[in-house]
């Protein structure tokens, strides 16, 4: 006896700063969009009130961030019963990532040394909200993964259990990574954004 019995499962998380074939998938589906929010300011103290009054409020935080990234899991899973066993005939996980940057309007008009620190400052906003993003890429394809390798249970209810606490189980290990990356780039701000403007003033020969 051969039958399928298919199952979605749709599992989702946000973070600042988110019927398939029986054969298995190699890689999970991964879509990634940008928007921007648009910032005024004529100083460095405009730009800091600017970010802290415009940027995206987060429901984690309950605060806005100079930018933030919005994490979407979702997934498919099919189950396949034969000699009465229950085994992962295939198991798709997708991920949506919207990441959400400041884009400053008056940089065109901007004194030379306002517009270095901006420049320096955007580009690390956006390396932080893409590391995030690649965090959840990298847990999605464990994700997948892992389904993928459950081995055949008596019953597809166990099975699905199964599932279900291997999904509970990774993404749960996705939030801490996530926390952990946050708490690690918030420390060492300061440090971090001395030695860029350093860096980024050696290489324009200031």
């Amino acid at each position: 006896m051969f039958s399928m019995r298919r199952v979605r499962r749709f599992f989702g998380v946000f973070l600042p700063l988110c019927a398939i074939p029986a054969t298995a998938m190699a890689e999970p589906i991964i879509n990634k969009t940008y928007s921007y929010f648009r910032i005024g300011g004529r100083t460095a103290e405009d730009l800091d009130k600017e970010l802290e009054n415009l940027g995206p409020l987060t429901r984690g935080t309950g605060h806005r961030h100079p930018g933030a990234t919005e994490i979407k899991f979702g997934g498919d899973v099919t189950y396949v019963e034969s000699g009465g066993r229950c085994s992962v005939g295939g198991a798709r996980v997708t991920l949506r990532t919207h990441i959400i940057l400041p884009r400053w309007g008056n940089r065109g008009r901007a004194t030379a040394e306002l517009g270095f620190i901006w420049d320096t400052l955007s580009k690390d906003i956006k390396r932080h909200e893409e590391r995030h993003a690649e965090i959840a890429r990298n847990h999605a394809r464990q994700l997948e993964r892992e389904l993928l390798g459950l081995p055949a249970n008596r019953t597809c209810d166990a099975l699905e259990k199964q599932v279900a606490e291997t999904t509970r189980r990774l993404l749960e290990a996705h939030d801490r990574e996530q926390l952990r990356f946050d708490q690690i780039e918030a420390a060492n701000f300061d440090a971090r954004m001395m030695r860029l403007l350093q860096y980024r003033m050696k290489r324009s020969g200031n």
